[in-house]
């Protein structure tokens, strides 16, 4: 088990299987820690010549990775693997497009940039019971950024994505399944045993095979674009500094956002009446 930061405990299942353990308390948010961490694992992953494929869980059973966190999403933390968040796409594309296959198992809630990491993942796959998924932005008055916007275009089609990011709502995994957002909503108790048989089955093929299946399937299912995200990006960087945002982000963190407890168990439905109570 090696510990690459704050945020990550990799175990190497195998040589050719990693699992990482995303930690970051107290509800595990997309942080500049958290991106920097990801950063120095994306170079470990591309360096090493037998790793095949990882998967991804998260410690909290409460949140995946919840959302980005409002207060200290763009600070430049003074650590190895520090990157402005302008470069938040350059990581999603190595991801998405690595010789290494990924895998998101999740459990929690999976909102915002901890939705849009999941999407990133070539596979994804959730707790019936226990996971839940929302692009909570427009409730906070931004726009999704960095995938969410491109990812679900493709995967749910035009009017579903519409109904996710324009409702800001929660989702349950089963809706999430039946929309595109992951490949399966699986029972609580057999999920781990489901992703775990698959990652086996993965570790012990080819790695040129696997290399050349997934380079092939990404050209024909129209991949995003390391171009669409860095718009999708500026774009929500942008809506950030809209005059009204600000007053609508310290309501949200007065009534609870971003500390554990209801509010952010039940995010999708407490924003609902955010914009009233900023008005």
């Amino acid at each position: 088990m090696t510990d690459t930061g704050s945020s990550l405990t990799i175990t190497k299942v195998t040589d050719a299987y990693w699992r990482v353990i995303i930690s970051n308390p107290p509800i595990n948010l997309y942080d500049p820690r958290m991106f920097a961490d990801l950063r120095i694992f994306m170079d470990a992953v591309e360096q090493d010549p037998l790793v095949k494929i990882v998967v991804f869980e998260s410690a909290d059973p409460d949140f995946f990775i919840a959302h980005y966190d409002v207060v200290r999403g763009q600070e430049m933390p003074n650590s190895p693997g520090a990157a402005p968040f302008t470069e938040w796409p350059d990581f999603v594309a190595r991801l998405s497009q690595s010789q290494v296959v990924s895998v998101a198992l999740i459990r929690g809630r999976t909102r915002g940039h901890g939705s849009e990491f999941a999407l990133a993942c070539d596979m994804r796959f959730a707790s019936l019971e226990k996971a839940t998924f929302g692009q909570i932005e427009l409730g906070l008055g931004v726009v999704p950024g960095g995938g969410a916007i491109d990812w679900l275009s493709r995967l749910a089609g035009r009017s579903r994505t519409l109904e996710i990011v324009l409702g800001a709502d929660d989702f349950s995994a089963l809706n999430a399944e039946r929309y595109g957002w992951i490949n399966r909503a699986l029972p609580d108790d057999e999920l781990d045993g489901f992703v775990d048989n698959l990652a086996k089955r993965v570790a012990g093929f080819d790695k040129q095979a696997i290399q050349l299946a997934k380079r092939l399937i990404n050209a024909r299912s129209n991949v995003v674009s390391e171009s669409d995200l860095r718009d999708s990006n500026l774009a929500f960087i942008q809506s950030t500094q809209w005059s009204e945002v600000q007053p609508r982000v310290a309501r949200a963190l007065q009534l609870g956002l971003q500390q554990p407890g209801d509010y952010e168990l039940n995010l999708g439905t407490h924003l609902a009446d955010l914009h009233e109570q900023t008005k």
